[in-house]
């Protein structure tokens, strides 16, 4: 269940008419503090998200499930489960013997997954596989939204990390 907090700041997202994406982003960062708390921990950081995006369609975030070809049949099967049961009013309560069983699996795997080097690396790879047209357009629609303080701080940023390269 997720921390209301976590909530709160995605139906913010949602009524200042942010993104579906950008509101389970929420759900992801609250899935990457419990994993770097110790809670429980995740076999990859792709899994780490993927609890993370599942916790946001059952809380009612209207993220659509992957497209074709992106995951199995059964991962895709299993976003739409999330998504119809986060749109649901009625809850079943949940088999209290089987989440114990997930809770008890995900204590034993490893911590790493929520590193900023497992997400830096992530992030890269998955960028690395939509073409350069399409990162093109998240660049520009980020300027239009960033705003000017966002702007300048993003471009120190960048030029903090370009003159970072030239050294090594």
């Amino acid at each position: 269940m997720p921390d209301k907090e976590t909530i709160e700041r995605a139906r913010e997202d949602a009524r200042e008419g942010k993104s579906p994406s950008t509101q389970a982003g929420e759900f992801v960062r609250e899935e990457m503090d419990h994993i770097r708390e110790g809670k429980h921990g995740a076999a990859s950081t792709k899994q780490a998200i993927a609890i993370g995006l599942s916790k946001a369609r059952r809380a009612g975030v209207k993220l659509p499930p992957p497209g074709k070809g992106k995951v199995s049949a059964k991962t895709s099967a299993q976003a739409e489960r999330d998504s119809e049961k986060g749109q649901s009013h009625s809850r079943p309560k949940p088999s209290a013997k089987r989440s114990r069983a997930t809770t008890q699996a995900l204590k034993k795997e490893g911590r790493s997954a929520a590193s900023h080097q497992a997400l830096s690396k992530q992030a890269r790879s998955t960028a690395r596989q939509r073409g350069s047209a399409a990162r093109h357009r998240s660049a520009m629609k980020a300027v239009r939204t960033k705003g000017a303080s966002g702007r300048s701080q993003s471009a120190r940023k960048a030029a903090g990390s370009r003159s970072g390269s030239a050294r090594a």
